[in-house]
């Protein structure tokens, strides 16, 4: 999901009448799962990818100080 950032990946899950979305990434070191929601619209609400970039952005900063 280039929207989010690189690398970043969306596994769908369909389970009866709910469309489960989680929204992931795959470093060398982690996998870091940045939202789970139920989509119900087509297009990715705007407050799922912003919370993943915050998220991703938070992962960062502490990656950044424990090196």
């Amino acid at each position: 999901m280039p929207s989010i950032g690189a690398r970043c990946r969306e596994l769908r899950i369909q389970e009866a009448d709910v469309t489960w979305r989680i929204v992931y990434r795959v470093d060398q070191d982690a996998v870091i799962i940045c939202e789970v929601f139920a989509k119900k619209a087509r297009a990715t609400p705007r407050p799922m990818i912003e919370s993943c970039r915050r998220r991703l952005a938070a992962y960062h900063a502490i990656v950044a100080r424990t090196r």
